[in-house]
């Protein structure tokens, strides 16, 4: 199972990526663990500067911006395997 962390303090940018990751699950017919995670200090744990974050199987994918729906869809793609 793909394993993903949006990381942000619930602003309308973090928020944002979470539809869109949402969005591409659906579309790519995934099935993924998805987290918001919005307390500050467990979001510094992860060593994000800068938030929006996306973490994809425990690889910090994206940081400080919001990704397209393209390159949200290629890294779960790649999370995915062979079969996606």
């Amino acid at each position: 199972m793909i394993e993903i962390r949006i990381l942000g303090p619930g602003c309308p940018r973090c928020h944002e990526v979470e539809k869109r990751t949402l969005n591409a699950l659906a579309e790519l017919n995934l099935t993924a663990d998805v987290q918001k995670i919005t307390d500050l200090k467990k979001i510094a744990e992860f060593k994000i500067f800068s938030t929006p974050a996306l973490i994809i199987n425990g690889q910090v994918v994206c940081s400080g911006r919001i990704p397209s729906m393209e390159e949200i869809k290629h890294w779960l793609r790649s999370a995915a395997g062979p079969l996606a």
